[in-house]
């Protein structure tokens, strides 16, 4: 079975090794005291506690063949790979909404590493679609539901 390749950048790599090692070692024994004093509790036929402890185990195991599969199929982007020149994943974009004339700055990663609370924007975002591969200067527009935003690539930096 071929895996699709997952671009990251250097501190998204870091990143999910880091969250894989937490869960491998912290994480998985912390849930495995959670199930063995829930078995304390007696009959688990009604126990609450073992069922949450379970399913929180089978979701962080869940979450642990994700990291694995996505850093097996990693491909961690160079330096000399970003540029400046267009926008790409590892991209720093500085964007202004031409509707409501605000500047916006995004970091342009992969799907793996996207979180909007930082700011990081996937490539298959459509933001992240419609600037890939454009100069600064360039006027893109962003097909949404309500309608279409436009913006201006005011810079790149990496």
């Amino acid at each position: 079975m071929n895996s699709k390749e997952v671009i990251l950048t250097p501190d998204g790599f870091r990143r999910l090794e880091e969250e894989l090692e937490l869960l491998r070692t912290v994480r998985r024994k912390e849930i495995a005291e959670k199930i063995k004093a829930a078995l304390s509790f007696g009959d688990i036929s009604e126990n609450s506690e073992y069922d949450d402890a379970k399913q929180e185990q089978a979701f962080m195991e869940g979450r642990i063949f994700h990291l694995e599969k996505t850093l097996r199929n990693a491909r961690v982007l160079e330096d000399h790979e970003i540029s400046a020149e267009k926008v790409g994943i590892g991209s720093i974009v500085l964007l202004r909404d031409l509707e409501y004339n605000e500047e916006l700055e995004y970091i342009i990663v992969s799907s793996a590493e996207a979180n909007p609370n930082e700011n990081k924007i996937s490539n298959e975002s459509p933001v992240g679609r419609a600037i890939s591969g454009q100069p600064v200067g360039s006027i893109v527009e962003v097909a949404v539901p309500v309608g279409t935003l436009k913006y201006e690539i005011l810079g790149i930096r990496v």
